[in-house]
């Protein structure tokens, strides 16, 4: 009776050990995932941007990211699509409410002609503004212009270059 004891209470106690080896591990991944998203953000009634992105996971500290890509729609006060922003990924810092788009991203002005392309872009919706720092390319009417770094208004229709070249029509006077 005692080697029973003995054995159940040394088996007990060898569970106990490797119960105790076990590391708890936090679960870093999303807390809820949406696919086929379809958003839309409105001011005084109006519609002013309609996102979209095949799949969104938002984290448990309230970021997204969009592993598949996200377009966006820029609605002017008409109700009409102003500009359109693509990017291959994103995400969403809740904290600083501000985006990043990465990999190919574009930004095309369809009222003005104007076309933006580079790597990474930021935009913080309440500032209505786009930077970067990555090199740039825009395509304004007949124009090319090249630089790295860029500030703008969300719609292109002001936009500084930090280091710029490149080709811009020029007329000549007679």
């Amino acid at each position: 009776m005692n080697r029973v004891l003995i054995i159940v209470a040394s088996l007990f106690l060898f569970h106990c050990k490797k119960a105790d080896m076990v590391k708890h591990i936090d679960y870093t991944g999303p807390v809820k995932e949406i696919e086929k998203m379809e958003i839309f953000y409105s001011e005084n009634d109006k519609v002013k941007v309609k996102v979209l992105a095949d799949v969104m996971y938002e984290l448990k500290d309230g970021d997204r990211e969009f592993p598949k890509g996200i377009y966006l729609e820029f609605y002017n006060e008409l109700g009409g699509i102003q500009s359109t922003l693509r990017a291959n990924e994103a995400h969403f810092f809740k904290e600083e409410n501000k985006w990043r788009g990465r990999g190919k991203v574009e930004i095309k002005n369809l009222e003005k002609h104007q076309q933006l392309n580079t790597e990474e872009l930021f935009w913080k919706p309440a500032d209505k503004k786009i930077f970067t720092d990555a090199f740039v390319t825009i395509r304004d009417q007949g124009d090319i212009i090249y630089g790295t770094g860029m500030n703008a208004k969300q719609d292109l229709t002001d936009y500084v270059i930090h280091h710029p070249s490149g080709e811009i029509e020029a007329e000549e006077e007679e």
